[in-house]
């Protein structure tokens, strides 16, 4: 695949599969820009002033910072997620398949995402900022021998962003800023005859595979009010990011009974996002910190296919809801050099029990995180974060229906059963300060 693909898949006879996530985040997410925040869960990030990160959660705090400042680090994500169920082959088109165990353990993928961020004082009134980074991104493969996977049994997304943020300090108390976001993405999504199956395909045979690429632009603001030197309130904005999707795609065909070639295209929404956060400096050596997120994943309502040389279709009903996120945390400086965090954060499903799918385990989760940060230097830290994410039991009954899930039960039946997860994260950070 080239540099950039978010995509689709489809079939004449299955709809496509969704786009699936990592439990890490609401749909297909990504929260983790830094080793920093990651210690804090994330709590209060658009009015932290820790290091050249704050730009990718709040341009407004560049002007909190001094001189020129260099962030580079990486997260690494172990997601556990596991779905357990059934397929009743009898509701299909043939009810005399028989009902099967459907299961697949630790299907996401593990994953690195790495960070780059730089700052620079330019006036008093004045700085900049540039940042490397992702805010979306999932790999999931449940394998050609799941018995549920003419619903789908592989997704992948990859987005890379750069960021270029401008700041401007009005006066004592007030900042603003903000920065143009240059998105690329890459992805895949398919789904494959399950073992038992109405047309006696053999198992793995692609009912649709389709993959893509795109990049596009979007922009992000925010500003920050010091209300004193102990207080301090953030707010920020993300613009919703458009990708056209395009690629190649293999659908099989009931009518010709064989795997058809094609191209073709697919509009998707990257969601905006607002985040309001407070900083509080209790005493000397305690800090608290708290936000809200918000996430407009009620935009994603359907999955439409383009097809070059095939019918044009919707794939795939989604009806997603908006996600919210809340988090507190909390700093302590130990010492001049060496400073603990630890926070805790609750995140809502960005789809009801009615709309998760198999290939989006998504559930509401629980945070619990640690972290520390020591200075070596006036010039040099380091940070490291540690976070656990329960994700909470779901169920999962597909078809739902919806027409694309319909077609796809048509062929191998019902599946029911349940999702359950967990995930570890680990960070680390080096900052230097020029």
């Amino acid at each position: 695949m080239k540099t950039n693909k978010t995509l689709l898949s489809l079939a004449v006879a299955c709809g496509l599969v969704t786009t699936s996530a990592t439990v890490n985040g609401a749909g297909f997410q990504l929260a983790e820009y830094s080793a920093t925040g990651l210690g804090r869960a994330y709590a209060g990030e658009a009015a932290m002033a820790d290091n050249a990160g704050v730009q990718w959660r709040n341009p407004a705090m560049l002007t909190h910072l001094e001189g020129t400042q260099i962030s580079v680090g990486a997260i690494y994500v172990n997601p556990n997620i596991d779905v357990n169920g059934e397929v009743d082959g009898g509701k299909s088109l043939n009810p005399a398949l028989p009902k099967t165990s459907a299961s697949s353990s630790d299907f996401a993928n593990d994953a690195i995402i790495p960070n780059l961020y730089i700052s620079h004082r330019y006036s008093d009134e004045l700085a900049v900022g540039f940042a490397l980074g992702t805010n979306y991104g999932m790999e999931t493969d449940l394998g050609t021998d799941f018995a549920g996977s003419h619903f789908g049994n592989e997704a992948s997304i990859i987005t890379k962003e750069a960021n270029l943020n401008l700041a401007y300090q009005i006066n004592e108390a007030v900042s603003i800023g903000g920065g143009v976001r240059y998105v690329m993405g890459e992805g895949s999504f398919g789904a494959t005859a399950p073992e038992t199956n109405v047309f006696g395909l053999p198992q793995g045979t692609p009912l649709k595979h389709m993959e893509g690429d795109d990049e596009a632009w979007g922009w992000q603001v925010g500003t920050a009010w010091q209300i004193n030197e102990q207080h301090r309130i953030g707010f920020t904005y993300k613009s919703a990011v458009d990708l056209k999707l395009a690629g190649d795609a293999k659908i099989f065909s009931a009518t010709t009974s064989k795997v058809e070639n094609s191209t073709g295209s697919m509009d998707l929404t990257l969601p905006q996002t607002a985040e309001l956060a407070s900083f509080h400096q209790l005493t000397d050596k305690l800090a608290m910190h708290a936000s809200i997120n918000w996430t407009d994943w009620s935009s994603f309502k359907e999955l439409y296919a383009d097809l070059d040389t095939l019918e044009s279709q919707t794939v795939k009903d989604e009806n997603w809801e908006d996600n919210y996120r809340f988090a507190l945390g909390a700093t302590y400086q130990v010492d001049p050099k060496l400073a603990v965090r630890t926070g805790i954060a609750y995140d809502t499903s960005a789809v009801s029990d009615k709309n998760r799918t198999i290939t989006i385990p998504e559930t509401d989760r629980t945070w619990l995180s640690l972290g520390a940060s020591y200075e070596f230097t006036k010039q040099f830290s380091l940070d490291g974060g540690f976070t656990y994410i329960i994700a909470k039991d779901a169920p999962i009954t597909e078809s739902r229906g919806y027409e694309s899930d319909d077609k796809a039960q048509a062929i191998g039946g019902q599946f029911v059963g349940e999702t359950t997860g967990n995930v570890w994260l680990i960070g680390l950070q080096a900052n230097y300060t020029f």
